[in-house]
């Protein structure tokens, strides 16, 4: 009979020696621990990096164990993916055996793999961002080709804009003119003008005062009419 028990024990005793500074016990009771695993540097120090979660199952290793990424670096959610994919693959192919270790080296493979991809995405990435400035800047020197329905709307809408602004130029000299009139050109140009001041003593009617004071003196006035000079309608008096 299979002690899973203590096959389960002399394996993390040997993942523990093997990877003394990235394993970490997380539980006793189901087994569960924690192993980064981190690719090889690549150009320009381009790394990839997958923690990886295992807990043991009670019949490990005739079942496989759980796993599951703990947390990730420069990956994608296609490339963790992957990885689960590979994991899978690899467990079912190892079951009856302790496979921790065999796990853990085909995922480090597979993160070597991932690092030379990451680079070729980002040079992938960076050409197309050329692309489409070079494609820009394209634009922006050729400009939009005239065809007769885009010429003839150009046409249109600035034709258009011309009218307002004649109108509007119109209009303000107009206005501009209005205030340097005469009295006399206001008048000739406003007829209304000439009815106003009657309109005005015919609505005030009999509200109209007159300051009597004003001609209580009239009759003391020394007034000469022999002055040949003098002109009674100067006066405003009418004459016997």
């Amino acid at each position: 009979m299979t002690d899973y028990a203590e096959e389960q024990r002399n394996e993390l005793e040997a993942i523990e020696s093997i990877y003394p500074d990235s394993f970490t016990v997380l539980s006793d009771e189901p087994i569960s621990f924690t192993i980064t695993v981190t690719s090889d540097e690549g150009e320009n120090d381009e790394i990839a990096e997958a923690t990886l979660k295992f807990t043991y199952v009670e019949k490990y290793p005739d079942e496989p164990p759980e796993w599951e990424i703990f947390s990730r670096e420069n990956l994608e959610d296609a490339d963790e993916e992957e990885i689960l994919t590979l994991l899978q693959q690899q467990a079912e192919e190892n079951l009856g055996m302790v496979m921790i270790f065999t796990l853990v080296t085909a995922v480090q493979e597979k993160l070597n793999e991932m690092v030379d991809q990451i680079k070729n995405r980002r040079e992938e990435e960076k050409m197309r961002q050329e692309r489409e400035a070079e494609e820009a800047e394209k634009v922006t020197f050729q400009g939009t080709v005239v065809n007769i329905e885009n010429f003839l709307a150009w046409k249109a809408r600035f034709e258009l804009e011309v009218a307002e602004i004649r109108q509007k130029r119109q209009k303000d000299e107009e206005q501009a003119g209005k205030l340097k009139l005469t009295g006399k050109q206001l008048f000739e140009t406003d007829h209304n003008l000439d009815t106003s001041d009657i309109q005005f003593l015919e609505e005030a009617g009999n509200n109209v005062e007159v300051d009597e004071s004003l001609f209580q003196d009239i009759e003391d006035l020394d007034l000469d009419e022999d002055d040949p000079d003098f002109d009674p309608l100067d006066m405003g008096s009418d004459e016997d």
